[in-house]
């Protein structure tokens, strides 16, 4: 087999597995703005089925929690232009349906990387797979229940104090409120990306302890990169939990470490 048809083959391998990323986060989508999820009392316990309905579908519903959990109250969300509200309700179902649709993203990207990794490297990629669709759910629940409401009520405190009327977009709001779910989803990776590194055998477990206080600039940096607004505040409270958990990545890492070593020494 020529160079040339063994790159025809990876070209094709991977427009079949990008096609199958497409359809599945296309449908999800699309199923987010087609349907309402209408709630059911069973017992004590609410639950919820789907019922066609595109003009309260559920992308919608999305907003309108976000926007009575996030925005404090004396704070109008409003459409400036005609279809705005459609293309914020698109934008949610699309992000939505991208994080709904991570485990499909995850296997085909690795089945695609597969054959050029090592077999300790697709163990590592096995391992890392669902603890990194766990942190990044954690990354969005931290940042949606504990930042947001924190930062939008600290920002319009100042419009307040100016005696300003104070209105958010519809589209600016979903922006602003997905780039920090996406932010934290990201940030809360570290842990992984240490453990890889690490298990890959490219540094040791001492390399993270005595590189702390790079890392602690390096993440600053990060969180004033990554944060959608130019206050410090948003940067400080992403900053502060990814030191947390390189810290727990760099315990995690010294105590496999250890128990590698003694199980030699046994």
């Amino acid at each position: 087999m020529s160079e040339l048809d063994g790159f025809s083959q990876h070209l094709d391998e991977l427009r079949k597995r990008l096609l199958r990323i497409v359809v599945v986060i296309g449908i999800i989508t699309v199923f987010l703005i087609t349907f309402h999820a209408e709630p059911i009392q069973v017992g004590q316990v609410t639950l919820y089925h789907p019922t066609p309905e595109p003009l309260n579908n559920i992308a919608a519903q999305i907003i309108k929690h976000m926007n009575e959990n996030l925005i404090p109250q004396e704070v109008q969300l409003i459409q400036t232009a005609p279809g705005q509200a459609f293309f914020a309700q698109l934008y949610v179902a699309a992000i939505v349906g991208i994080i709904l649709g991570m485990p499909i993203v995850v296997k085909e990207l690795v089945g695609f990387i597969k054959p050029a990794l090592k077999e300790n490297e697709i163990h590592i990629s096995r391992t890392i797979t669902i603890p990194a669709i766990g942190l990044f759910a954690a990354g969005c629940v931290f940042s949606y229940n504990l930042v947001i409401p924190y930062v939008l009520e600290f920002l319009y405190r100042y419009g307040e104090s100016a005696g300003v009327i104070e209105f958010l977009n519809v589209m600016d709001f979903v922006s602003f409120v997905l780039q920090f779910l996406l932010a934290f989803g990201l940030s809360f990776q570290l842990p992984l990306v240490m453990y890889a590194v690490s298990v890959s055998g490219m540094v040791d477990a001492d390399f993270w302890r005595k590189n702390i206080r790079y890392a602690i600039v390096i993440i600053v940096i990060f969180g004033a990169l990554i944060t959608p607004d130019g206050t410090g505040i948003s940067m400080t409270l992403i900053a502060a939990p990814m030191i947390g958990l390189y810290a727990a990545g760099m315990i995690i890492i010294e105590r496999r470490e250890k128990k590698e070593q003694e199980k030699l020494n046994t």
